[in-house]
């Protein structure tokens, strides 16, 4: 069991910076579909919907039913709209936020509660896991008498990253006897369907226009259904798409089940109340393709990327107790990530950051590493030195310096700092970042306990990760008590350092890594003092309640809010913006230095009711107040509060 998350009146009957349109919630279907909204019932965002649907070929995503607008009947015969939208002339209307008395979330589930007078109305959904199924069941709690509800249906059909609009011409609709067939595509289902038609124009988004993006389109009124309902009474609707003759559960059914498997994973986790939100957070993003398992990076506009993927893996696959589906995703990822490399001819670049087939090896590694998984071991070692060795044959951007083992970037891509606008990249990393190299280091230990563990000699490995280990240790410490982001990179670029290479000492968190993974160069006796200040340093500069800064305020080129357009905000993105998600390696990095870590996650744990409630956010301002940008609900951050919470709350 989890403790319900819940939200009163003041924040959802408003509209305001701090109110109910400002905190979301989201359900997922398993296949990479989902539905999400705002508490307050607003739609903000092109991508909040009731049943957003995932191509299972493509992986691309559909918006299918927008919203379904409640109008409850007093037994006097008024109408009181309990919906709300936002319109392209500035209008809210209608304003049924106004009589929302909580928003809950329970097991991981939505559910609101709205109260006109003796009157109190209940709407609670779930997405059925498996397939794009949509239930929501209406109850009426409290009423001197019957009373009547309408519930409107308002559909589209359009990619989940574009707009519909009347121009685009009406919408197919097979109107059958429960409901509709929309497009062909999605069918609807419940009591009292009086057919509609008619655009609803100009429904405006206001987080899409926050974003420098087209934040207006327009809705189809598919029909309405109506019922009405004592005290005590259900309603009942129902929404799925894929084979629309295979008519899903009865929405109860696929609510019950969503909460015994709600429970279930909290069980096979071992979770706390705490833990146990987490645990149902990073179950949203675990998903099923035809490949096996797989992770959406976050919600709602991301998809799957191997970097992300791996960095979150211990965190989403390894402290919940999911061990075995972890396992069937490397194997299947590697699969993936070496077939890619050889139809490119041996560079990367299907998977985005070029730290990606690094992160591979960290998170193979530490499956082994905690499974005991020697089978595991031996079935990957050789792909993944492989992978390896044509990632970094130079043929790509990256290649092994052989004058001392540490590896360079050549281009202008490929970091976890991948920002551009179109004067190019935000945050140039060309020369030998200090985060892939500790990565690099780490990989040859790790790729050298796996032959080990596969019964192979692993020696010429340990050789090379020695060498790697000692040029980081005697190339990226800095004059000023931290560690370059990256030496030897051009005199265009970075400022003199020292002797006659150029090399940038900013103060970032990426050089965390070179404490923080468990072949990590520098965590070991040799300068302790110089690298417990190094941290110290990071943390006085980069820490906040929400995680790490990208970059220290103090330094040139700083930007601490991350809004505005698109340029705008790629410009903060690692500029500065925070990263909840680095949180981990910071704390892994004063565990290894003997430095306390008590409370580094109070903030975090307290963001799990502030934006995207249940979970947390993908990146925040670095000036405080810290408000949160970016995805709501992001993989990364959840898996590293995940897996360092045991020595870190």
């Amino acid at each position: 069991m989890t403790l319900p998350i819940v939200l009163g009146p003041q924040t959802c009957g408003s509209l305001s910076p701090d109110g109910g349109a400002q905190h979301e919630w989201l359900v997922t279907d398993g296949l990479g579909g989902y539905a999400t909204g705002t508490v307050a019932g607003l739609r903000t965002r092109r991508y909040h919907a009731l049943l957003a649907v995932a191509d299972p070929a493509t992986a691309v995503r559909r918006v299918a039913l927008a919203a379904l607008d409640l109008t409850l009947t007093l037994p006097s015969g008024a109408h009181v709209p309990l919906y709300t939208h936002e319109w392209q002339s500035g209008a809210v209307a209608p304003e049924g936020h106004r009589h929302l008395e909580t928003f809950a979330l329970v097991d991981g589930l939505p559910r609101w509660r709205w109260r006109v007078g003796d009157i109190v109305v209940e709407r609670e959904l779930a997405l059925a896991y498996g397939r794009p199924a949509l239930a929501v069941v209406h109850r009426v709690l409290s009423a001197p008498g019957p009373v009547g509800l309408a519930v409107a249906a308002m559909c589209t059909w359009r990619d989940a990253h574009a707009e519909r609009y009347a121009t685009d011409g009406e919408p197919h609709v097979h109107h059958v006897a429960d409901g509709a067939v929309v497009e062909d595509a999605y069918r609807l289902s419940g009591p009292g369907w009086q057919p509609g038609g008619g655009w609803h124009l100009g429904a405006y988004q206001r987080e899409e226009a926050a974003r420098g993006l087209p934040a207006t389109e327009d809705l189809w009124l598919a029909g309405t259904f109506v019922d009405r309902l004592g005290p005590g009474d259900a309603m009942e609707i129902s929404a799925w798409a894929g084979v629309l003759d295979d008519r899903p559960p009865a929405a109860p059914v696929v609510i019950a089940a969503a909460r015994e498997r709600a429970h279930a994973l909290i069980t096979a986790a071992k979770a706390d109340d705490q833990t146990g939100t987490l645990v149902l957070a990073a179950d949203r993003f675990v998903v099923h393709d035809t490949d096996g398992p797989d992770v959406v990076a976050g919600y709602p506009w991301f998809g799957s990327y191997l970097g992300d993927t791996m960095t979150a893996y211990e965190g989403l696959f390894l402290e919940t107790g999911r061990a075995e589906e972890g396992r069937e995703l490397l194997l299947a990822r590697t699969r993936s990530a070496t077939r890619a490399a050889r139809e490119a001819g041996g560079a990367w670049g299907p998977h985005g950051s070029l730290d990606a087939p690094l992160w591979l090896v960290h998170a193979v590694d530490r499956h082994v590493r905690r499974t005991g998984d020697s089978d595991l071991a031996a079935s990957l070692v050789s792909p993944l030195s492989r992978l390896l060795r044509g990632h970094l044959d130079g043929k790509g951007a990256l290649s092994v310096d052989p004058a001392d083992e540490l590896v360079r970037l050549d281009a202008h891509a490929g970091s976890w700092m991948n920002a551009y606008t179109e004067d190019g990249p935000v945050t140039p990393r060309v020369g030998k970042p200090v985060e892939i190299n500790a990565l690099w280091v780490n990989a040859l230990a790790a790729l050298a306990g796996l032959l080990e563990e596969a019964g192979r000699d692993g020696a010429d490995l340990r050789a090379r990760h020695a060498r790697a280990r000692a040029s980081f240790a005697a190339r990226f410490r800095a004059p000023d008590g931290w560690l370059y982001d990256v030496v030897d990179g051009p005199a265009t670029t970075y400022p003199l350092g020292a002797g006659a290479f150029n090399d940038d000492p900013s103060l970032r968190p990426n050089q965390l890594f070179a404490w923080s993974l468990p072949y990590a160069p520098l965590a070991g006796p040799d300068d302790a003092d110089r690298d417990r200040a190094a941290v110290r340093a990071a943390g006085s500069a980069l820490l906040t309640p929400l995680g790490l800064r990208t970059l220290a305020p103090s330094e040139y080129g700083y930007q601490g809010v991350h809004r505005g357009g698109r340029d705008e905000r790629d410009i903060a993105y690692h500029q500065g913006t925070v990263w909840p998600w680095l949180i981990g390696p910071y704390a892994d990095a004063c565990a290894a230095m003997g430095l306390p870590t008590e409370g580094l996650l109070t903030g975090l744990e307290a963001h799990v009711r502030e934006w995207g409630v249940g979970s947390l956010s993908e990146t925040a301002d670095g000036d405080p107040p810290h408000r949160a940008t970016g995805s709501p609900f992001c993989a990364r951050s959840v898996a590293e509060v995940l897996r360092v919470r045991g020595y870190a709350s």
